[in-house]
């Protein structure tokens, strides 16, 4: 899900801390909560190379409170409705398995951790979801580009690793998509191809909201990257 209002490191950090204090106030067994942080949000607490999303994309598990108090911290900050939301579980990016491979980032109030996605899983998750629209593409390119420069790359064997722990084999990749990442990998200066594709993925955005103002009954998740392509096609021959 996303939204106009951006959330930054810093915001999303103090977000989290009253979050953990309001879902405190509400459990009464002192019951800990458990998020999972996937997608944008991921990123964001994992690397510099983006410094805000639109979407805070979790899997959730804790009491049925913690709602209450997601729409309690939403309501105090004039966040949008569903501010932290699951709607990763309805997306082809989402396995039962992502939890298990999930690491800690921070435990807020002694009551609410916060787990997050790094490295090759997240590069997992991006290349199952391989939107040419979103940041998918040029989030997989920043954290090799990331680690790469940190002196620790990601090997293709950690990435196929991750793929078969996840989703059993590269059958939930697209073939483009396959063909994306053998090519990234072989790419000697990433910092320019990042640069490369976070404009070409503006340009897809743009495309297709304008292709929603036109007919926005037509689109829907399944056939975004047919509309773009038709889109892009259409635009080349004017």
């Amino acid at each position: 899900m996303s939204y106009d209002k951006p959330f930054t490191k810093e915001n999303l950090e103090y977000y989290l801390k009253e979050l953990a204090k309001e879902y405190r106030k509400r459990s009464r067994k002192s019951i800990t909560a458990e998020i999972v942080l996937v997608g944008g949000a991921s990123i964001l607490i994992n690397y510099g190379f983006r410094d805000m999303t639109y979407d805070m994309d979790a899997v959730i598990h804790a009491s049925s409170v913690i709602k209450e108090a997601i729409n309690v911290i939403g309501d105090r900050f004039n966040l949008p409705n569903g501010w932290l939301n699951t709607d990763v579980i309805k997306t082809d990016s989402y396995t039962p398995k992502l939890v298990q491979y999930s690491i800690p980032y921070k435990k807020y109030s002694n009551i609410l951790e916060i787990r997050t996605v790094s490295a090759e899983y997240l590069v997992a998750m991006k290349l199952v979801s391989g939107r040419q629209y979103k940041n998918d593409l040029s989030d997989i390119i920043g954290i090799l580009y990331s680690h790469y420069v940190n002196g620790k790359p990601i090997t293709k064997s950690r990435i196929d690793k991750a793929i078969t722990e996840m989703y059993g084999s590269w059958e939930s990749v697209s073939t483009d998509i396959q063909s994306f990442i053998e090519s990234v990998m072989n790419t000697p200066d990433l910092g320019e191809l990042y640069s490369k594709y976070i404009k070409e993925e503006n340009e897809n955005h743009n495309i297709l909201i304008e292709a929603f103002k036109n007919d926005s009954k037509a689109m829907n998740r399944d056939n975004m990257d047919e509309i773009l392509k038709a889109a892009k096609e259409k635009k080349q021959k004017k």
